[in-house]
């Protein structure tokens, strides 16, 4: 199926930048990309968003097993025919999972993605990912309330009996 395509591609995109990082950065180590604005910066993190629960990985193992299970009933009974939905729980997937490939493996998550110019925390692919598949989500939800609607008033706004 090509959600879980498209989840495999952000896991494999995320953990060959993280590796890349690993091997050829010192921790702390920034490279400038445009100067002030967006930078490669080498962080780790053992907590989740904004470093909040650090230390905790039983419970983002936990959070996280339940959260896949979760996207991965989603997909199975919902994303049928709806490209968009499928499309918002591939990114939350493929996000999910490789932030959990960090836990597991290296006992933290890599970080190196830094948005300077609004001092935004540094994140990865994975936490990129997971925000694209939750705005994606959202949309997806807007449509389809949208086309509810639609159906059950009409275009002139009048119920259809």
């Amino acid at each position: 199926m090509i959600y879980y395509i498209v989840a495999l591609f952000v896991i494999a995109l995320d953990q060959i930048t993280k590796f890349l990082v690993v091997k050829n950065m010192e921790l702390g180590e920034r490279i400038p990309i445009i100067e002030n604005i967006f930078s490669i910066t080498s962080h780790r993190n053992q907590g989740a968003a904004w470093g909040i629960l650090q230390g905790q990985m039983w419970l983002f193992y936990l959070i996280t097993l339940i959260v896949v299970c979760g996207i991965i009933y989603y997909i199975q009974k919902h994303a049928k025919g709806k490209l968009l939905l499928g499309i918002s729980l591939a990114f939350m997937l493929g996000g999910a999972i490789g932030n959990f490939i960090d836990r597991l493996f290296r006992k933290e998550v890599v970080d190196f993605l830094y948005a300077e110019i609004i001092n935004f925390p540094i994140f990865n692919i994975a936490d990129a990912s997971l925000t694209i598949g939750v705005i994606l989500l959202f949309i997806s939800m807007l449509m389809e309330e949208r086309k509810s609607k639609e159906k059950s008033y009409g275009n002139n706004g009048t119920s259809h009996s």
